[in-house]
């Protein structure tokens, strides 16, 4: 099971983000002084006095900036306090009791559950008497923090644990949970994808491109295992980039990319393959992540379309991915997002496996004598022996008399190899290169 968790409430611009950054020691969600930036719940793990949890950053109640995504923020609002255990209600010490705090309020007492009330922005002592103002609203002494100062935050830290269950060990279940990162273009289907996958509306789904901001992770269950899955903001053009929230949404799809265990990029079949898809895959590929190319809007294409010719089509179009399997899928219809998943898991295990030294050797051997590295500047590259020292990607080291002697069309060559011949066909393999004298 997923631990508990605790959601961040509150009207716009309170500082909810800042609070959520704050408490995971990170700079997960976007913070930027607009309403409306946060939209959907926004997940990370923490932990209190020993005790796991998970905690949510949640859209603004009663704003945003754009009128046709309202009722969608909303509802992702009431999911999370629908599965939170306790909520952290966020205020404004700095402007006072508001009437959109009173709205929020009067949501909460509908809940049922443990309400904390967080005047935030008490950036000094000289603020903290102002929290009382918010005592009105009957859920006990508001605590007044500054996220930006760190102020407090370990009264609140203490707030949460007191409403844990228990003791919530790190070592509970599996370790860390498989992180599985969506990114493609915007408008693609990414978060539709993702409510597929988990089973509800966990993240909010718009016709409109440019929904997801930030790199929102959706914790989910299946077959008794806990996954985090990332939904991503739609990658454009850095020259179309309109603001600073739009930059600040495709860094953390690059954070969400380097970060993930498999990426699902998801191709529109009903769109060509264009500039974005491709500089997608080239990050993908520098990073040497595992990697399932999802066809998705499938069940939209005319059948004499045909898989092959579109499986054609995309090596020619992202050939660096050339190791990726393909899924024809459509996340709207459910067709074939089931066995996307298991293949998914699949990959995560494959980037994991060691080849025995003796194997790797075999392989750069009949490779070598396949193939000899071409001479350089008049010079004749060697390689005296190889093995992998690491997974996740596979890692190969190459000891050779002089590294900048192997040219990159070779090392292409040796790194296909390597994954033709050994226990890893569909990810990555990383080489690495180290100068060894031949009798050292």
């Amino acid at each position: 099971m997923p631990p508990p968790l605790i959601a961040i409430v509150g009207r716009p611009n309170v500082g909810k983000s800042s609070l959520f950054n704050a408490l995971i020691r990170k700079r997960l969600a976007i913070v930027e002084p607009t309403p409306g930036v946060t939209r959907d719940r926004l997940y990370a793990e923490a932990e209190a006095e020993g005790k796991r949890f998970r905690i949510a950053d949640t859209g603004g109640v009663g704003v945003v900036d754009r009128q046709d995504l309202a009722a969608g923020v909303q509802t992702q609002v009431r999911l999370a306090l629908e599965e939170a255990r306790a909520i952290v209600f966020v205020t404004d010490v700095q402007e006072g009791d508001a009437p959109l705090d009173r709205a929020v309020a009067d949501l909460l007492r509908t809940t049922g559950k443990p309400v904390l009330p967080v005047a935030n922005k008490a950036d000094h002592p000289a603020l903290d008497d102002d929290a009382a103002v918010f005592y009105r609203f009957g859920f006990g002494d508001p605590l007044p923090v500054s996220a930006e100062q760190r102020r407090n935050l370990g009264e609140l830290m203490e707030w949460i644990a007191a409403t844990l269950p228990g003791e919530i060990p790190a070592e509970e279940g599996e370790g860390e949970a498989m992180k599985l990162c969506v990114v493609g273009r915007r408008n693609a289907g990414k978060s539709t994808l993702i409510n597929a996958l988990a089973g509800g509306e966990r993240v909010l789904v718009s016709e409109t491109p440019g929904t997801t901001r930030d790199a929102v992770d959706v914790t989910i269950e299946r077959g008794g295992r806990t996954f985090t899955i990332v939904d991503t903001a739609g990658v454009r053009k850095r020259s179309k980039l309109q603001d600073s929230v739009e930059f600040y949404a495709q860094t953390r799809t690059e954070a969400g990319i380097r970060r993930s265990d498999v990426t699902l990029l998801l191709l529109d079949a009903l769109s060509e393959i264009g500039a974005v898809d491709k500089k997608i895959a080239s990050y993908v590929i520098r990073h040497h992540k595992a990697c399932v190319i999802c066809v998705n809007k499938w069940d939209a294409v005319p059948a004499e379309a045909g898989t092959d010719r579109y499986t054609a089509y995309v090596r020619d179009r992202l050939r660096g991915l050339a190791f990726a399997p393909l899924s024809f899928l459509s996340a709207l219809s459910g067709l074939n997002v089931g066995p996307t998943f298991d293949l998914a898991l699949e990959l995560g295990g494959q980037r994991r496996l060691r080849a025995p030294t003796a194997e790797v050797n075999r392989v750069l051997r009949e490779a070598m004598q396949r193939r000899s590295p071409p001479p350089r500047s008049g010079r004749l590259p060697k390689i005296f022996y190889a093995t992998q020292t690491d997974v996740a990607p596979p890692t190969v080291v190459l000891f050779a008399n002089d590294p900048s002697l192997l040219k990159r069309d070779y090392l292409r060559y040796l790194e296909n190899r390597f994954r033709e011949e050994l226990p890893f066909s569909e990810v990555p393999v990383r080489l690495v290169l180290r100068k060894r004298g031949k009798g050292a």
